[in-house]
C-alpha cells in the first residue's frame, strides 16, 4: 500500500513551504498521521514536526453538452498538511 499518492504543489501551498515550513500531500483515505509521518520521513529523509488530516470531499459538476446536462462528482481524497522540523526542507523541482 503506498500511503503518499502525489504532493499538492499550489500557489498557497507554496507560500506555506517559504513561511511555515509545511508540505501537502495527497495521501491514501484510510492512512493515519503516523504512517504519514513515517512514510514522509523515508521518502525525503526529513525530521517531521506535525501531521495534519483533512477529507476533501467531491464536488458536483455539471456541463453541458448536445445530448443534454450531465452530472458528476469529483473524487474524494484525503489531504495530509505536514510540518518540517526547523532546518529542513523538500525540494519537489529537484528530479526534472
Amino acid at each position: 500500500m503506498s500511503v503518499i499518492k502525489k504532493p499538492i504543489i499550489t500557489e498557497k501551498m507554496t507560500d506555506q513551504a517559504e513561511v511555515f515550513n509545511r508540505f501537502a500531500f495527497v495521501v491514501d483515505k484510510k492512512a493515519n498521521k503516523i504512517e504519514i509521518k513515517k512514510a514522509v520521513m523515508e521518502m525525503y529523509d526529513v525530521e517531521v514536526e506535525s501531521v495534519r488530516t483533512m477529507i476533501c470531499i467531491g464536488k458536483k459538476r455539471v456541463r453541458g453538452t448536445k445530448s443534454g446536462m450531465i452530472t458528476g462528482r469529483t473524487s474524494t481524497y484525503k489531504k495530509a498538511i505536514v510540518t518540517l522540523s526547523e532546518g529542513e526542507s523538500i525540494d519537489f523541482y529537484s528530479n526534472i
